[in-house]
C-alpha cells in the first residue's frame, strides 16, 4: 500500500509561492527580521523626506521674515490682479487694499512658520522612534506639518491664487509653478510617511488569524 505520507518529510519542499530556504512565518508572510528591515528602510525615508520639507519651508518663512518685500509686492500683485488679462468678469475678485493685502501676507507667513515648527518636531520624533521604537506620534506629527504645506500651496496658491485671483493670466506675477513643485514634494513625503503602517497592520491581523486557527 503507497505511503500516502512520503512527501512529508522530504528536506527541500517548500510552500507555493517561496523560495526553498527563505525564512517565513505563518501563512507566508516574510520573516520577521525582513519585515523589521523593510519597516527601518521605510521608516528612515520617511524622517528624511519630513525634515527635507521642514528644512525648505523654514527657510521660505525665514526668507519672508528677514526680507519682508519682495514677496509682499508678489502677494500685493497677485490680489489687486493687476497683471492679468483685467477681463471685467473677473476683476469684481481684486482685493486692492494694502492692508488686507499686508494682513494676507502676514498671515501666509505665519502660517509657513507654524508648518516649519511642526516639521521639525515631527523630524525630531522620527529620529527618536528609529532609535527606541514606536512611530506613530512622529507619523501624524508629520502628516500634520505636511498637511499643513498642502494646504498652503495646494488650496492657497494654486487654487485661490492662480484660479480665483487669476494669476495663471499673470506673466510678471505668478508662482504656480513653485506651487506645483512644493505640492509634489510634499504630496510625495505623506505618501512614504504612511506606506509602511497598513502592511503593518495586514501583517498583524494575519498573524492573528493564523494563530487562531491553529
Amino acid at each position: 500500500m503507497a505511503d500516502t505520507n512520503s512527501n512529508a518529510n522530504t528536506p527541500h519542499s517548500a510552500a507555493p509561492g517561496t523560495e526553498a530556504g527563505t525564512r517565513t512565518t505563518g501563512g507566508g508572510l516574510p520573516s520577521p527580521a525582513r519585515e523589521a528591515g523593510d519597516r527601518t528602510g521605510l521608516s528612515l525615508a520617511g524622517a528624511v523626506l519630513t525634515g527635507t520639507v521642514a528644512l525648505y519651508i523654514t527657510l521660505v518663512a525665514f526668507g519672508n521674515i528677514t526680507d519682508f518685500g519682495t514677496n509682499q509686492q508678489f502677494v500685493r500683485h497677485v490680489l489687486a490682479m493687476d497683471t492679468t488679462f483685467q477681463d471685467p468678469d473677473l476683476m469684481w475678485r481684486a482685493i486692492t487694499s494694502h492692508a488686507l493685502q499686508d494682513a494676507t501676507y502676514v498671515a501666509i507667513i505665519a502660517w509657513e512658520t507654524v508648518s516649519a515648527l511642526v516639521l521639525i518636531a515631527g523630524t525630531v520624533l522620527w529620529a527618536v522612534g528609529i532609535r527606541r521604537g514606536g512611530l506613530t506620534r512622529a507619523r501624524w506629527v508629520s502628516t500634520l506639518g505636511l498637511l499643513m504645506v498642502l494646504a498652503l500651496f495646494g488650496a492657497g496658491f494654486l487654487a485661490i491664487g492662480g484660479e480665483w485671483f487669476a494669476m495663471w493670466q499673470s506673466k510678471a506675477w505668478n508662482g504656480l509653478e513653485a506651487a506645483t513643485r512644493n505640492v509634489t514634494v510634499a504630496g510625495i513625503a505623506l505618501l512614504v510617511v504612511h506606506l509602511g503602517a497598513p502592511a503593518r497592520l495586514r501583517a498583524g491581523t494575519e498573524e492573528r488569524a493564523g494563530a487562531t486557527v491553529s
